[in-house]
């Protein structure tokens, strides 16, 4: 692509360079977005579960006769840690980024330079994305599933990276999530059309 020096509004030369920014740069600027959807059902769901247990012990400890302000304090401390356990990253993704937000800070990648998508299987599945930056961010295959818009930034971001020559390992598991998404939607038009 041609640099071509733009005059902007005071009669200067913006010489900034379409080729130099890339095309992840250039579409960030149009503003589309997604989040996971289902993100505050879950966090309400971990604040819910905490809450019980910690309801579940006070009461426990009412009926056998060692309730102490000490035992109490211990039960909200474990409340409070299995609300850190439970409470889910936030995802969100743009043109070319995807972002997952979690308690203690926010990781980024450059879904337009991917150098590698890896699937890990384990206790819970984990899709592991990393940049040409080095960037890494982990998240649950499962968000995508849920969330077309998000999958359709990401899907776009990977393609224009492979497309690039940039994307060296990971077109497998994302073929893999795409048949998942298409399985998960014809099964959803089935039964919304009563034919499940």
């Amino acid at each position: 692509m041609v640099a071509v020096p733009i005059v902007g509004a005071m009669g200067r030369i913006d010489d900034t360079r379409d080729d130099a920014l890339g095309a992840g740069a250039r579409t960030r600027r149009s503003g589309r977005t997604a989040y996971d959807r289902r993100w505050r059902a879950e966090l309400r769901s971990a604040l819910r579960c905490a809450a019980l247990l910690l309801v579940m012990l006070l009461v426990i400890d009412r009926v056998s006769g060692g309730a102490s302000w000490w035992r109490a304090a211990l039960w909200l401390a474990l409340s409070l840690l299995l609300v850190l356990v439970l409470v889910p990253r936030r995802v969100s993704a743009g043109e070319g980024l995807l972002a997952s937000r979690g308690l203690f800070g926010t990781r980024r990648v450059r879904t337009d330079r991917l150098v590698s998508v890896r699937c890990l299987d384990g206790v819970c599945r984990r899709l592991v994305l990393r940049d040409v930056s080095g960037t890494r961010v982990e998240l649950d295959p499962q968000v995508l599933v849920d969330n077309p818009d998000l999958w359709y930034l990401l899907d776009e971001g990977a393609r224009r990276s492979e497309a690039d020559g940039v994307l060296l390992c990971g077109a497998t598991a994302l073929r893999h999530i795409q048949d998942r998404i298409d399985r998960e939607t014809a099964r959803a038009v089935f039964r919304g059309s009563g034919l499940d």
